[in-house]
């Protein structure tokens, strides 16, 4: 892979990253929580990759019908990435003490998600060039952080509601899991230009509510001052 094409797959993570860590107005994490979130986020990639060509073999690609494509969007593709980036927020953020408000859990949430896209990014521009990844960059990378941010709320709700901390986790899972499925459902059809359409362009305007959802927790941070 040449120069160009791997900074073309990496930096559009690493300014998402950027961003959310800005977002963080009141209580920035530490850089090593940063490099450690993007980091793992893009080696989880690497085992999800793997059982994914695996059930593509099985499966056979593209999915010839309608059934065979909901079972590879919801019962392939979006478990396994989505439960691939959920692991790491879970089992090695979610403990840990620089996790100390609800702003936390999108920040991480997104930094492990561009980490994953990243790396994804990387793979797809090594075996299949140039035109894909600049699609990518303007489907797969914004819907990453679509689902990011909705694992990363429920994530954040262990301070913003004092809910309990695992249901919510696994709510933001089952959330996140469901919306990539149907992305990828409506994106890997095959018979109507019109949902393909309608499923890269929903993105945007969801993001556009999602960020309501990071001012909520902007506002929440008990390190914000007062007056």
């Amino acid at each position: 892979m040449n120069w160009l094409l791997l900074v073309l797959a990496v930096l559009p993570g690493i300014l998402i990253s950027y961003a959310i860590v800005r977002a963080d107005r009141y209580e920035r994490e530490p850089l090593v929580g940063w490099v450690m979130s993007f980091a793992a986020g893009g080696l989880a990639t690497l085992p999800a990759i793997t059982v994914e060509r695996w059930a593509l073999q099985v499966l056979g690609y593209p999915p010839a019908t309608a059934w065979d494509t909901a079972l590879l969007s919801f019962g392939v593709l979006a478990p396994l990435e989505e439960l691939s980036k959920w692991m790491v927020l879970a089992l090695i953020v979610f403990p840990s003490r620089a996790f100390n408000e609800p702003m936390d859990g999108i920040v991480y949430a997104v930094l492990i998600a561009m980490g994953f896209a990243s790396v994804e990014n990387v793979l797809y521009a090594d075996r299949l060039g140039l035109q894909v990844l600049l699609l990518r960059l303007f489907t797969a990378v914004p819907a990453h952080l679509v689902f990011g941010i909705v694992q990363g709320y429920y994530a954040g709700m262990r301070y913003a509601q004092k809910a309990r901390a695992i249901p919510r986790l696994l709510q933001g899972l089952l959330i996140a899991v469901l919306l990539h499925g149907l992305y990828d459902f409506l994106v890997l059809q095959r018979w109507s230009k019109g949902l393909l359409i309608l499923g890269i362009g929903a993105l945007y305007p969801y993001l556009y509510f999602l960020s309501g959802l990071v001012r909520r927790y902007q506002d929440r941070s008990p390190f914000r001052p007062e007056g």
